[in-house]
């Protein structure tokens, strides 16, 4: 979606982009942030109410030491960890996770995944699709560059203030959608340029809009269609945007009620910030934010490394579930949470597991699915999906559904002009809708 960059870029359309939004230079040639959302605009989608919040656990999360333990393997199978009871009656997760499993009846873990490649890439959980597919035109678009697409300004945030699509990490792609659909990344000039230039009062910027509504007028002038006219919207949807100062302030914890920042335990894991900015983002009217947490390739010292972690993990992402109904989002806001691949059945000799892709898992809560349950399940050892075998894209295309957006119909054209389907396995998983 948007994306505002301080420092020269160039890309394979030509267009060298730099500081894409200052105020003062909204419209002065250039693929400034009107153009941006004016583009955003030419789409195909009905959007629904929900949103997506993608948490990508960097580096592969071993399956058989979260969600779907195995306590009647061998020792050099199961590991040093426990499974434990939560409160949905034989649905076990593991004994570090004991705050989510007090909310299992809000989760579902989809234990037997299929389809995932050995890849250190967020590629796979941030749009269904290896990495090699499509590369040579740019990759395979995240689920929230598809969002901006193939969705209108109205159909997103109907008071125009945020963006369709945020990215708290820096590694989400556009693909072959091109850099007018990325996400809008908070960090360096793009994040201070969502304030009003201190240089620039509102009348002062009233004063440029003005010189700048001359130019319009004279394109206008020449433009039999009048499509110029639709130019106005879109620039008063940037300023407000900037003017509005509402995804600046959810950025900035500080501004937060001090219970919340306790509440996900920042003080002591100051990453599990990015937990509570994802749900104030929501709050402000982003669609989706995607974020990566946390190290989890485990090649040694695995169940050191997880005692660690997954507490973290157990205390941000319960304390989201629980923050999300409090604000009444939670209905409306699928979680999503996955890694690379699993990780190997058997300990190696380092105490750790290594790449796995023959079976993983997917953590969903919220966004109106059924939860309260765990689908599926591997073998007596971890090593494959034995019960009820999910592919990566069943996951895909059942979100896409909920998020109004038909995968059977829908497609996106790509730098060659032919269309691609957003996922190539098109089935739901009845369990959740």
């Amino acid at each position: 979606m948007l994306n505002w960059f301080g420092r020269q870029h160039g890309y394979c359309d030509g267009i060298g982009r730099r500081d894409f939004f200052k105020i003062g230079g909204l419209a002065m040639g250039g693929l400034t942030l009107p153009n941006l959302l004016r583009a955003e605009s030419q789409s195909n989608g009905r959007a629904t109410r929900k949103n997506i919040i993608n948490i990508f656990l960097s580096g592969g999360p071993s399956h058989m030491d979260t969600f779907d333990l195995k306590p009647n393997a061998p020792k050099e199978f199961r590991g040093e960890f426990e499974p434990i009871a939560t409160n949905v009656p034989g649905f076990e997760i593991c004994q570090h996770m004991p705050l989510l499993a007090q909310s299992a009846d809000k989760i579902t873990a989809i234990r037997s995944i299929v389809g995932m490649n050995d890849e250190h890439t967020n590629i796979q959980s941030d749009t269904g699709w290896p990495n090699t597919s499509l590369m040579s035109i740019g990759g395979r678009p995240s689920i929230g560059s598809v969002m901006s697409k193939i969705w209108s300004p109205a159909q997103t945030t109907p008071a125009g203030t945020a963006p369709t699509f945020v990215d708290l990490s820096g590694s989400s792609s556009p693909g072959f959608l091109g850099q007018i659909f990325a996400p809008y990344r908070p960090d360096g000039e793009g994040r201070s340029n969502l304030k009003l230039n201190q240089s620039v009062s509102r009348s002062r910027l009233e004063d440029r809009r003005t010189l700048l509504s001359g130019f319009d007028k004279m394109r206008r002038d020449v433009d039999a269609s009048g499509m110029m006219n639709a130019l106005d919207s879109f620039s008063e949807r940037a300023v407000g945007i900037i003017t509005s100062g509402r995804i600046s302030k959810a950025l900035d914890v500080s501004q937060a009620d001090p219970r919340s920042v306790d509440r996900y335990g920042i003080s002591s894991r100051p990453d599990l910030e990015r937990f509570l900015v994802a749900r104030r983002l929501i709050e402000t009217g982003v669609r989706c934010v995607s974020f990566s947490w946390g190290g989890w390739d485990t090649h040694e010292r695995n169940f050191m490394t997880l005692k660690d972690q997954l507490p973290a993990l157990d205390r941000g992402l319960s304390a989201l579930i629980q923050d999300l109904e409090a604000h009444g989002l939670l209905d409306d806001t699928i979680i999503m949470m996955s890694g690379e691949f699993g990780r190997t059945p058997r300990v190696n000799n380092n105490a750790g597991r290594d790449h796995w892709s023959r079976a993983a898992f997917v953590f969903l809560a919220g966004g109106g699915f059924r939860h309260g349950q765990a689908i599926g399940s591997t073998n007596r050892l971890g090593e494959v999906a034995q019960d009820r075998p999910v592919h990566l894209q069943h996951v895909f295309t059942t979100i896409y559904k909920q998020l109004g957006i038909d995968s059977d119909h829908v497609v996106l054209h790509d730098p060659n002009g032919r269309p691609q389907f957003l996922v190539d396995n098109r089935s739901v998983i009845s369990e959740l809708v």
